[in-house]
């Protein structure tokens, strides 16, 4: 596991069915539609904590998972990145999204590729 990965709470697919409210293929279609991003955490399939506010999915962070995945980011990067400082925000990239930062991490996340 990554060092980025720890000190975040992170949320299984059972987790999110009951935090959202939907069933486990709607949970499954949010990640396939880039809603959301889950990578495995020790052999399991989760998702930060971070990316989902008031019990829905965090919408700041569709555009911005299309930007990396465009840029060629597997998933694993994509999340490493998310979740890592980054100099030019001064923050990780979700914590900038989280506080309204969206069109600056975006750019960020387009000179990248």
């Amino acid at each position: 596991m990554t060092d980025v990965f720890s000190g975040r709470q992170w949320l299984t697919i059972p987790d999110l069915v009951e935090l959202l409210g939907v069933g486990q293929s709607r949970v499954r279609r949010l990640i396939e539609d880039k809603q959301l991003l889950a990578v495995r955490v020790d052999g399991v399939l989760k998702v930060p904590a971070d990316f989902i506010r008031e019990g829905e999915p965090l919408t700041e962070l569709r555009g911005t998972l299309y930007v990396l995945s465009d840029d060629g980011f597997s998933d694993d990067e994509a999340m490493t990145w998310l979740l890592s400082v980054e100099e030019s925000l001064q923050a990780a990239p979700i914590d900038a999204l989280r506080a309204g930062r969206k069109a600056e991490v975006r750019r960020v996340a387009q000179s990248l590729g």
